[in-house]
């Protein structure tokens, strides 16, 4: 079954589960239309109307299995006052949004390296896209020093999004490591003063709402986001930021979180005396337009 309090977890740590759009797939792979955009002119009278120019192509999703199995001694159930298996699930459902997060923003090398069903944003973004004709990398702003994150910096990476052909503000979503709290709380203006303020919620950056914001966007933390040579629980690479369309983000739901139990009085776990926890879950992400 899944468990509801799993799926609010996930929510809380999962920022593709929280901002992603939703993709209900009934098989392993789906195909998406990708947002190439329409090319419209003035049409005299009588004239003929102008050929769209763009691409009516897709983007594929194809869902990979995430997933783990617990062994849980019959006697520390019996024994103990509190509820393991729940406890147990809880951290499944942390560790899968650190672990999905990370394969859908920061792996560096490509699918066929990693043995990953699909590529993630960082990789995506070093790569040419011939169809919308975006350059490799183009799209990846870095600081100067590790943890020296500027105002120039974040406002340059936003700057690429504004200037692109899907810019809508309404869309646009943050994904960010929390490292870079300290760094938004630490960036001056030229009288060391803060330039973002804190809220009311105690989150640098400003919005007085129920969710923090950067620039005014929607921000949610991911402890996924940071680079990795493969996907990773626990990544240890450079943080990340990302500002995103949300449109353009495509998750695929084969299937959630699912969580399963065997008695120690079953299968297996009776020859053991353990009791057998499995999560898994089937998910995907393609990205619409890199640039």
């Amino acid at each position: 079954g899944t468990d509801p309090n799993v799926i609010q977890k996930i929510n809380q740590m999962s920022a593709v589960e929280a901002f992603g759009r939703p993709n209900v797939m009934t098989t392993r792979t789906k195909l998406v239309p990708r947002s190439g955009g329409v090319t419209l002119d003035r049409v005299a009278k009588g004239g003929s109307f102008v050929d769209d120019a763009n691409p009516n192509d897709s983007v594929l999703l194809t869902a990979d299995k995430l997933g783990g199995m617990v062994r849980v001694d019959e006697e520390d159930i019996e024994d103990s006052l509190a509820n393991i298996i729940d406890t147990k699930t809880i951290d499944a459902a942390t560790t899968y949004a650190k672990l999905f997060d990370n394969s859908c923003i920061g792996a560096t090398a490509a699918k066929g390296t990693t043995g990953w069903a699909y590529d993630s944003l960082y990789y995506t973004l070093t790569q040419a896209d011939t169809t919308t004709s975006y350059t490799a990398s183009s799209n990846i702003t870095q600081s100067a020093t590790a943890g020296g994150v500027t105002y120039n910096d974040l406002s340059g990476a936003l700057g690429k999004l504004e200037q692109g052909d899907w810019f809508d503000p309404n869309d646009i979503v943050v994904i960010c490591h929390p490292s870079f709290a300290q760094a938004l709380r630490e960036i001056k203006d030229s009288n060391l003063r803060p330039i973002f303020n804190e809220s009311s919620n105690g989150t640098a950056g400003g919005g007085q709402g129920s969710y923090p914001t950067l620039f005014g966007h929607q921000l949610h933390w991911s402890l996924g986001s940071k680079t990795t040579a493969s996907p990773t629980q626990a990544p240890t690479g450079n943080p990340l930021l990302v500002f995103a369309q949300r449109s353009l983000l495509h998750r695929g739901d084969r299937s959630p979180l699912e969580v399963s139990f065997q008695s120690s009085e079953e299968g297996l776990g009776f020859a053991t005396d353990q009791n057998l926890l499995r999560f898994r879950a089937r998910k995907s992400v393609a990205f619409g337009a890199p640039g």
